[in-house]
């Protein structure tokens, strides 16, 4: 009797408990992904500068019509933009760096999809099932995923439908993307595999693709940022860093 009177019920009062929500690789590639994301963008938007004109085909220079181009100066005189000054010209160290950068993603994407086919990590937290890609499901998913976010922010044991086809398509379509483009602009590997830039429609047009492949990815990385700001940021970098989330509930 004494111990059931001291002994805290469990019906009523549940200490607080971790649940186990990274893996030690999905935290390591998920913060090696980041630096060289950011690096990338960085860099990227330095290179675009140099020549902020967009081709299609497999030529464009100064003497070609562009497909369009972008109201920014460039930093090089012979690129005509309409401003009376160009900008300083970090074209050298930017694509030494994207060019590291873009490597180390390729290799750390290499080991993630590696462990999420072997460890079954894909099947059982990011691909949707069938009825979560009903039409039902897919018209009322935004507004469910934000009222969960806000009603229970401090949850993160599993993704909703959202999160997971959101994920699916930047690790299986975006990212792939970015980095084919990526690679159908390097002269060296255009001439070891020259049929991964015509399938493109020609080296300008890798460029043009690459471009709004890095915008789509930028766009998620905010809507990603602003998401897990409303989940709760620093549960959730605490639980990428740990690799765990608390979960407490109060004694009632």
């Amino acid at each position: 009797m004494a111990d059931s009177a001291w002994a805290p019920d469990k019906a009523v009062f549940t200490a607080a408990s971790d649940h186990t929500r990274h893996t030690a690789l999905v935290r390591v590639t998920h913060w090696i992904t980041a630096i060289c994301f950011l690096a990338l963008l960085v860099t990227g938007a330095e290179i675009v500068i140099s020549h902020p004109r967009f081709y299609w085909g497999e030529t464009g220079n100064v003497l070609t019509a562009p497909l369009f181009k972008l109201p920014i100066p460039a930093s090089r005189r012979l690129v005509q933009t309409g401003y009376g000054y160009v900008l300083p010209d970090q074209n050298g160290w930017s694509r030494a760096l994207h060019f590291q950068a873009a490597w180390a993603l390729v290799f750390t994407g290499a080991l993630y999809l590696t462990f999420g086919l072997l460890s079954w990590h894909f099947a059982k937290n990011l691909l949707p099932r069938k009825a979560d890609l009903s039409p039902r499901t897919l018209a009322t998913m935004i507004g469910s995923h934000l009222r969960s976010v806000r009603q229970d922010p401090g949850d993160g044991s599993s993704y909703n439908p959202l999160q997971k086809l959101s994920y699916v398509l930047v690790i299986f379509v975006l990212f792939p993307l970015v980095i084919w483009t990526g690679l159908a602009m390097s002269p060296a590997f255009v001439s070891a595999f020259p049929g991964t830039v015509t399938l493109l429609g020609g080296q300008q047009s890798a460029r043009t693709i690459h471009f709004f492949v890095s915008l789509a990815l930028l766009l998620f990385l905010v809507i990603h940022i602003a998401m897990i700001y409303v989940a709760g940021f620093k549960s959730r970098v605490v639980a990428m860093i740990t690799g765990r989330t608390a979960t407490h509930q109060e004694h009632i």
